[in-house]
């Protein structure tokens, strides 16, 4: 029965009759209160889908506005990603939380959640239990900001841009950016989209910076799916000067993207799972959870009084 639940779970977001919060929320209701079945292919599954939706959804962006955001967001993000580093190493130290734990905590707020631990998870030579507590305390965040980000940005009157940005700088996974954005309107969805990956290329110097600081000869996993997006803006931008017929076509990946993403969303919300809420205990739960309050206000306050914009 349960594993029936799961795929009409799949079916019902794929086929677009329920949105991305509901999808979330079935997906935290399944993992919470069934046996999942399926955890560790769900999590494969939910990884590439949310890469290939990101992909489609850059055919419906328009390149200047890539651009643009992409470069005010740069700034942003860099001075984001340095305050959020080094308060989260402070938290950790404070809270007397593991050091890798700690760092990948941080990581993952500071960078793009569930992407940056797995990818900084093999520099720093982490083991198994602490990529789990350090992806469950971002997944149990995620899931939070998606519902409560766009009722509190419609509360402050936030516009699209602004919404847009504040998603982009204090939720840490792609996919609840996307996700909120997408609730909140298109705008937002295109400027957080953005700004998002902009924030998401910091991977590539840090895992590289941090390689050389361990002496680690790890591989490095790069996020090539950022540069398939801009080349998606690319095409939507120019291609449809000189074949009409290709707005379809943009279209229709732009749909299924956003599709795919409902789905990653409702995949996502499985894997919280009670053994994930056990395994992320209090530490370094506290530590990710103030960490990602203080970001998500200082962010929020600069964006409202208009030090920060695009």
């Amino acid at each position: 029965m349960t594993r029936n639940l799961f795929f009409i779970g799949i079916i019902l977001a794929a086929s677009g009759l329920i949105g991305p919060p509901v999808a979330l929320a079935a997906g935290l209701a399944y993992g919470l209160l069934t046996v999942h079945h399926f955890h560790v292919e769900s999590r494969n599954l939910s990884k590439f889908l949310l890469q290939a939706a990101v992909v489609c959804l850059g055919f419906g962006m328009n390149l200047q506005e890539v651009v643009h955001a992409g470069k005010s967001g740069f700034i942003y993000t860099a001075i984001s990603i340095t305050f959020a580093l080094s308060l989260g190493v402070l938290l950790g130290k404070l809270l007397q939380v593991g050091k890798t734990q700690s760092l990948l905590i941080s990581f993952g707020t500071a960078i793009c959640g569930g992407s940056a631990i797995a990818a900084m998870g093999p520099v720093l030579n982490a083991n198994e239990e602490e990529m789990a507590v350090s992806l469950g305390t971002v997944f149990v965040l995620n899931s939070v900001a998606l519902l409560v980000f766009p009722l509190i940005g419609w509360q402050l009157h936030l516009s699209q841009t602004q919404f847009g940005l504040w998603a982009a700088l204090a939720i840490h996974d792609t996919s609840s950016v996307v996700g909120a954005g997408a609730k909140y309107g298109a705008t937002a969805l295109a400027v957080g989209t953005t700004v998002k990956l902009a924030r998401a290329l910091w991977i590539v110097p840090l895992a590289i910076a941090t390689a050389m600081l361990k002496k680690s000869k790890t591989r490095i996993h790069w996020p090539w799916f950022i540069l398939y997006f801009c080349f998606a803006a690319v095409l939507a931008s120019f291609v449809p000067r000189y074949v009409p017929q290709s707005v379809a076509v943009f279209a229709s990946l732009n749909k299924l993207g956003r599709s795919a993403l409902t789905v990653v969303l409702f995949l996502i919300g499985t894997g919280i799972t009670r053994d994930t809420l056990r395994e992320v205990g209090v530490r370094p739960l506290v530590q990710g959870v103030t960490l990602w309050l203080v970001v998500a206000s200082l962010s929020l306050w600069a964006i409202h009084a208009g030090w920060i914009a695009i």
